[in-house]
């Protein structure tokens, strides 16, 4: 084999696995040793369960001799750590959560393990998986493996840099508005925003619960479609999840091409002020090699889209401050040691928990849900955001496929946007099909000429339209290869 352990992606993983060219101890191995060779530079786990996930590699090597419907079981998946895992450590990259140890597994982690995959290390976040570089994390700092000067991007940032600098076969991540597909652009891998309800919740720490979705961050498309295969289904744990048979996203790959494929540009997202030239470029080539390759383009208007980021940043620290008031060192996670009362029990457990992003939602959020501004800020931007589901669904009335820029900008250095407003437009271009519940993905599309940065675009289907999602991205990944 050409390739190292550590470099394979999971459908390549499972091949070898099932020609008995390795063994999934050894692969696990090889993770393991990847993480001690370069995690100390990219520092994109937090944790890895060394032992455990040896004994379960072993337990799938076991298995696999004995029964041979498990050829493919025993591959590690990096898990943002926000997600509970049984006996391992959910700390949302918090100082208000650290040392506490998960007493149960989420819904995606048992569908994961009960596919045969191993969630192993616990990777970096932005804290409580609020913002776009994961500086925001309150135990740890995360590289671009690209370039160690540069942010990974975030919520998931150290989802990302853990798939781009080969420090395990996959990971999942979650999307609130936009924290899957922004760092998989500024890190060079796959990522998959699935429709709201599409993926249980249950277990997933929450931020704003009616945008949060987990989805997998992988090194190819045909990898993603696998594991969201085994991440997709209703729960009886989360209501928002529907009963519908999830379609067979791997079969539905078969046969992917551009040909008659309807593409819309929404004239709103390549006409935004502050796109940066190179990601422009890239954009440009990226039509033109569909529009080579069979796809129409159609001119479509997202006529909204200029209220998004106001909208979500009402309704997402609205609900950001309903969730996060759990944590209040009564039951779990940090206790202050100066509290001489309840009030104060509270009060300083929060402060001295909470970094600063999170206190600045947490009020934001406190504030548009007061009495005498609720229907001003909250209540008007829960109507603009149905206006802006309406001009999705007028959108794939036409097309198939929607094809933007992910990001306005490759990745950027520490410290380059220290004002939080500018941060915010990082999520310029995912936020709206996160309002609107639809899917989408982040595809690698080329690098930047001058600092050789990676650069992904974005594709977006319709709600429950993950099948054609990830075939339009599997064609578009077919061209670029």
């Amino acid at each position: 084999m050409s390739k190292e352990l550590y470099e394979l992606g999971i459908k390549e993983a499972q091949e070898g696995l099932a020609k008995g060219e390795f063994s999934s101890v050894e692969l696990t191995q090889a993770i393991i040793d990847r993480y001690h060779a370069k995690n100390g530079e990219i520092g994109a786990y937090l944790t890895f369960d060394e032992e455990s996930a040896l004994a379960q590699a072993k337990a799938a090597d076991e298995s696999r001799t004995t029964n041979h419907e498990s050829l493919v079981s025993g591959i590690p998946i990096a898990i943002k750590d926000l997600i509970n895992v049984k006996g391992q450590p959910c700390t949302c990259a918090s100082k208000i959560l650290k040392g506490y140890i998960s007493p149960y597994d989420a819904t995606v982690i048992r569908n994961l393990k009960s596919n045969g995959f191993i969630p192993a290390g616990r990777v970096n976040m932005d804290e409580f998986a609020m913002g776009s570089s994961t500086e925001n994390s309150g135990l740890g700092v995360t590289r671009n493996p690209y370039d160690l000067g540069r942010v990974p991007g975030g919520s998931s940032g150290g989802s990302a840099a853990a798939v781009g600098g080969n420090l395990c076969i996959a990971a999942l991540g979650t999307d609130t508005g936009g924290s899957i597909r922004q760092p998989a652009s500024f890190c060079n891998c796959v990522g998959v925003k699935p429709s709201y309800g599409r993926v249980s919740r249950f277990g997933v720490t929450a931020f704003a619960s009616s945008l949060d979705q987990v989805g997998p961050m992988t090194k190819s498309v045909e990898d993603a479609a696998i594991l969201l295969r085994a991440l997709a289904g209703h729960d009886e744990m989360d209501g928002t999840t529907p009963p519908d048979p999830v379609p067979d996203y791997v079969k539905a790959l078969e046969g992917a091409s551009m040909k008659g494929v309807k593409i819309g540009l929404p004239k709103e997202y390549l006409a935004v002020s502050g796109l940066d030239p190179e990601v422009k470029r890239i954009t440009d080539e990226a039509i033109r090699t569909c529009e080579a390759a069979g796809a129409e383009l159609v001119e479509v208007s997202l006529p909204h889209t200029e209220y998004a980021m106001a909208v979500y940043y009402i309704i997402a620290p609205a609900e950001a401050s309903a969730n996060l008031a759990r944590f209040d060192g009564v039951r779990y996670g940090h206790r202050s040691e100066k509290a001489t009362d309840v009030f104060t029990l509270y009060t300083k457990s929060r402060a001295e928990g909470f970094g600063p992003e999170v206190k600045r939602r947490i009020i934001m959020g406190t504030y548009v849900l007061s009495s005498g501004y609720y229907d001003a800020y909250y209540g008007k931007a829960q109507k603009v955001r149905t206006l802006i589901k309406r001009d999705f669904d007028e959108a794939f009335g036409k097309v198939d496929t929607l094809l933007t820029p992910c990001a306005p900008t490759p990745a950027f250095r520490f410290g380059a946007n220290p004002d939080p407003l500018t941060m915010y437009l990082n999520d310029l271009y995912t936020i709206p099909s996160a309002l609107a519940g639809v899917c989408a993905s982040s595809v690698p599309a080329g690098f930047t000429n001058d600092t050789k940065l990676p650069v992904g675009v974005q594709f977006i289907c319709g709600g429950f339209e993950e099948a054609k999602l990830l075939k339009v991205s599997k064609a578009f990944e077919s061209l670029k290869v």
